[in-house]
């Protein structure tokens, strides 16, 4: 199936993302915003400045959110998912895994920038 889609359309969606207003590490994938805000191994606090919307890949759009360094770790586990959360409408807004990384309570955490791709037009 073919199909075409604007780039405002994909942005519209990657603006949403970028309402985030933390970044959190967690030990599995959350359901939920309550189950996400509860399982915060290490939380980084976001704004609009930490997020770039562009073109991705193959007619892709792209959300870049910024790198974090030395966030205050929570607790301790193993992070193997990061989610944005929108804490003043308590939303979930994206989870995913990430590679697993031994967290120490009262320690340090670097979040690496990373990307979101929307898909563009398919043949």
């Amino acid at each position: 199936m073919a199909f075409i889609i604007d780039d405002g359309v994909l942005d519209a969606a990657l603006a949403e993302l970028a309402e985030a207003t933390a970044l959190v590490a967690l030990s599995g994938m959350p359901a939920d915003y309550a189950e996400a805000d509860a399982g915060r191994l290490a939380a980084a606090a976001l704004s609009g400045a930490d997020f770039g919307i562009g073109a991705g890949v193959d007619g892709r759009r792209r959300v870049t959110i910024a790198a974090k360094a030395d966030v205050n770790a929570l607790a301790g586990g193993t992070a193997d998912h990061v989610a944005l959360l929108d804490e003043g409408s308590g939303r979930l807004l994206f989870a995913a895994d990430c590679p697993a990384a031994a967290i120490s309570n009262g320690g340090k955490v670097d979040f690496a920038a990373w990307e979101i791709e929307l898909g563009g037009a398919a043949a």
